[in-house]
């Protein structure tokens, strides 16, 4: 097997790569004789390394423990992945009767979604081929404007009429047609909702 600085495996993967950790925290990578950081490990996560990593002194699994701080410090980098809701979820989970339901739905879940990534890396590049983002920005800003400019175009007609409908009247206008102009004005906006929803949906 190949040794690397990052303490990588460039070898045959299904041989499972032995990280012992020592009393100091530091992690000693026995494939490549080398010691190796949190993030060299999250590298070979990415890479299909598989490891497992044991306390030097009790020879302990403590794999869990180590990928659980792995995740912690890609979280402390700023790549947030896992919503605050859910971790609170997960949390709520320990100690209940469902609890042991769960690791079993998490691995299920997302090895499928592992599964489909590479459709969903394929879908992604089709939809925006030959589309740059800024491009992409402008025409949606083309397309909200003209909502907008609809929307205006739809308002006008009885723009004057909702001003006479709010303001009293000087010439003693009985309050029957001041219902009445209330009544229509409020069929006209019912029909320019209907013409708003209608205009969303085509977009």
């Amino acid at each position: 097997m190949a040794e690397q600085d990052t303490g990588g495996n460039t070898g045959a993967k299904s041989a499972v790569i032995t990280i012992k950790k020592y009393a100091n925290r530091r992690l000693y990578n026995t494939a490549t004789s080398s010691y190796v950081t949190l993030g060299h490990l999250a590298e070979m996560v990415k890479e299909g390394a598989d490891f497992v990593v044991t306390d030097a002194k009790t020879s302990e699994d403590i794999t869990r423990s180590v990928l659980t701080q792995i995740i912690v410090e890609q979280e402390g980098k700023g790549q947030n992945l896992l919503p605050i809701k859910f971790l609170r979820q997960v949390i709520g989970f320990y100690g209940d009767s469902l609890g042991g339901l769960v690791p079993r739905y998490l691995e299920h879940s997302m090895e499928a979604f592992h599964q489909n990534e590479s459709s969903m890396r394929g879908a992604m590049q089709e939809a925006f081929k030959g589309l740059l983002p800024v491009q992409q920005l402008e025409k949606m800003g083309k397309q909200n404007m003209a909502l907008f400019e609809n929307a205006m175009k739809m308002w006008n007609p009885f723009a004057a009429q909702l001003t006479r409908a709010a303001t009293p009247a000087a010439n003693g206008t009985a309050p029957q047609e001041k219902a009445e102009d209330i009544d229509v004005l409020k069929s006209q906006l019912n029909a320019m909702q209907s013409q708003l929803d209608k205009l969303a949906k085509g977009r």
